[in-house]
């Protein structure tokens, strides 16, 4: 803040806000995985939760290598941001 010349205060470094996060290790993509809920509807891309705990280290890997990739990009894939709603009527009339 206290620079008198314009060259000396093109010669100061710039520091982000930001911290330094590294990429998601193989172990945080097992943990999450083995974190899947089972018996639950899949997505939109109808894999289930089973499937993909059954996958082994090959899916793990792969997973990983898919997220790392996301993480340094640092853009979600568009088919990711997409959801499916299931309204599940309880009780009541079903026309309201």
């Amino acid at each position: 803040m206290n620079v008198h010349r314009v060259s000396a205060a093109r010669q100061t470094e710039i520091h982000t806000a930001e911290p330094l996060i590294p990429d998601p290790s193989p172990l945080e993509v097992e943990s999450a995985i083995a974190k899947l809920k089972r018996y639950k509807s899949p997505g939109s891309d109808q894999i289930p939760a089973e499937l993909i705990r059954a996958g082994g280290e090959i899916l793990r890997s792969k997973i990983h290598k898919l997220i790392t990739s996301i993480w340094h990009k640092q853009k979600l894939p568009d088919q990711w941001k997409e959801s499916i709603i299931v309204i599940v009527h309880k009780k009541g009339d079903k026309t309201d």
